[in-house]
């Protein structure tokens, strides 16, 4: 892939593999949920076929939250000329917020007045595109270290607290400790605590130039591999010592498998440096592969990542719809499924069911010419 528009293809074909990765995890939220897990998961407790199933998902909001700030940068930077985001950013941030609280909470609980009002993952980016925008303006070295300062910095944040009700005790549980933001008269409750995805975001935006039309192909592949091999390096180093970087650590177990499960056993609300080294630095060895590489389960995968918001909201209400019509067929309340495997299998028929719609929205996006359809 090495002319321009193959390498903004390798970004849709990593964008289109995270959304399949996010679908096995719906799948399991919808129909294995009386196998809860807990963050982090408990090696002990915790069937390895469920822990990796979870750990497979675990890739997924890092990687979308940097391609997101990596796309902001490539948006600001058209071959025309730069041009200010600010507005793109805003708009789509105030956008992805409304949703998270009215289309994908409903998609979830198939109530348009659920008890408790989650702020989740689609809540976060939103936020989090509304700070790139506020700081995109900063020079690029500067946000790639503000990045990588809340990155590696927050875990050193997990004891501060503020008083119950304040307002600053409000701000932090959106930035750092998840909780309810609202009791009465709705219960709202910030899933996704928000400062770790901004550090993540600016980190994206600011590999931005790496996709530049003027970078030499193997010049980027080469950082690519560099940064994430070293992300990777760190991230075993920092988990060996048990010192810093993971708030829980881990222990030998019973035999190698549950001990390779507790060393791989990270916290993900908030996300802890140790969970985005083991996620970005896969997955930045996963962009500069995937861009030497040209099949049709590439080409397949671009076309989910080409359209990833309409593959969103279309695969959380075709669960919805699954969960209603099975439990009315087995007259039950709600459907679920006995093996880990059943949920892989579901997971991989449902993006084949919804491949020609997010095909057919992806054409329409790329040739109606409509604003609208961008921020999709």
């Amino acid at each position: 892939m090495n002319n321009p528009s193959k390498r903004i293809a390798s970004i849709d074909v990593m964008r289109g593999l995270v959304m399949l990765l996010m679908t096995v995890d719906h799948v399991r939220e919808t129909f294995f949920m009386q196998h809860q897990v807990s963050d982090p998961m408990d090696p002990a407790a915790t069937d390895p076929g469920l822990f990796f199933t979870r750990l497979a998902a675990h890739f997924c909001a890092p990687m979308f939250v940097f391609l997101t700030g990596l796309s902001a940068w490539l948006y600001a930077h058209p071959p025309a000329g730069a041009r200010d985001a600010t507005g793109f950013l805003v708009k789509r941030g105030l956008l992805l917020v409304a949703l998270e609280i009215t289309a994908v909470n409903f998609a979830w609980t198939g109530t348009l007045v659920p008890s408790i009002v989650y702020l989740q993952v689609i809540w976060a980016i939103g936020l989090s595109m509304l700070a790139l925008a506020v700081l995109h303006r900063l020079p690029l070295p500067v946000l790639a270290l503000l990045g990588a300062l809340i990155v590696a910095g927050h875990n050193a944040l997990a004891s501060v607290a503020f008083a119950p009700g304040s307002a600053a005790s409000l701000a932090w549980t959106v930035l750092e400790q998840r909780g309810f933001l609202l009791t009465d008269p709705v219960r709202i409750k910030a899933s996704y605590p928000v400062l770790a995805w901004i550090g993540v975001i600016l980190l994206g935006y600011a590999c931005g130039p790496l996709y530049a039309r003027s970078a030499a192909p193997a010049w980027r592949r080469r950082w690519l591999a560099l940064a994430g091999t070293a992300g990777l390096v760190l991230l075993v180093a920092l988990r060996s010592v048990n010192l810093y970087g993971e708030p829980v650590p881990w222990t030998v177990q019973a035999d190698a498998l549950h001990t390779a499960m507790a060393f791989l056993n990270f916290t993900k609300y908030p996300p802890s440096l140790d969970f985005i080294l083991l996620t970005l630095g896969c997955g930045l060895l996963a962009l500069a592969w995937i861009e030497r590489s040209e099949t049709l389960a590439t080409r397949v995968l671009a076309v989910f990542g080409g359209a990833p918001l309409f593959y969103y909201l279309l695969h959380l209400y075709a669960l919805l719809a699954l969960q209603k019509l099975a439990g009315a067929v087995l007259g039950v309340p709600r459907a679920d499924v006995e093996h880990v495997w059943q949920v892989w299998a579901i997971a991989v028929l449902l993006p084949m069911l919804l491949y020609w719609p997010t095909r057919r929205f992806g054409r329409y996006k790329r040739e109606s010419g409509k604003a609208w359809v961008r921020y999709f």
